[in-house]
């Protein structure tokens, strides 16, 4: 399931995330990638771990806790610290895939890496390219959203972002675990749990329909869930 998720950042906080990104140095993206995704990158980023990506982290995982829609979707047991890129005039990241497993620097922790999001920064109008395309088996789909939006999508599918040919385009990217492993199981949960939010809108939350669909959602996440 390709989601995409607007709003999560407001234009106020997109604006201050510029600002302070704006004022630090960024180093060569490859220090991030695999040898294989390495040989088909050329980005820059905020060095992980550093003080302004660790502050602009937090206002990301902030803004994700409040956005029902990504819970809903994404289903979050663990979440990579958000890391910071930027694609420049000439830049590129060539067809990959995510890698399986991430460890969580400074931490023993690792996670298995379920679902990539990217968090755009960048209004479109801001530059040229810079399309992320992500394949499935229904084709390619090319996502290049506003600033503040944001696309949650499989770690396993092949996907690409396109040369830049003018401007910048800035965003935050990072991954997830889910408590749900499998996509389609999480494809399901998702459709079942908008359908309990627009029937309790219409209906009310004690309509005997909305109570027995939510105890079903909750007996398939006891079912599938791993904690």
């Amino acid at each position: 399931m390709l989601i995409c998720i607007p709003g999560v950042l407001s234009k106020d906080e997109v604006r201050h995330c510029r600002k302070v990104m704006d004022a630090v140095s960024w180093v060569d993206g490859r220090v991030t990638a695999g040898p294989q995704s390495a040989s088909v990158k050329k980005n820059t980023q905020l060095p992980e771990g550093s003080a302004a990506a660790r502050e602009l982290g937090e206002i990301v995982l902030a803004a994700l806790a409040r956005t029902p829609l990504f819970v809903s979707a994404a289903v979050p047991l663990r979440i990579f610290p958000p890391l910071f890129n930027r694609y420049s005039e000439g830049d590129f990241f060539g067809t990959h895939v995510d890698g399986s497993i991430r460890a969580i620097p400074g931490t023993a922790t690792r996670i298995r890496t379920d679902l990539s999001v990217t968090l755009f920064l960048a209004e479109p109008e801001e530059y040229d390219g810079g399309e992320l395309v992500v394949e499935d088996k229904y084709g390619s789909h090319e996502v290049k959203l506003p600033a503040g939006d944001l696309v949650l999508y499989p770690s396993t599918s092949l996907h690409h972002v396109t040369p830049i040919t003018r401007g910048a385009r800035v965003a935050s990217f990072f991954w997830l675990q889910s408590m749900i492993r499998g996509d389609n199981e999480r494809t399901l949960l998702f459709d079942l749990d908008q359908t309990i939010q627009d029937l309790t809108m219409e209906k009310g939350i004690e309509d005997p329909a909305c109570v027995r669909l939510t105890g079903i959602y909750h007996n398939l996440i006891r079912l599938w869930a791993e904690a």
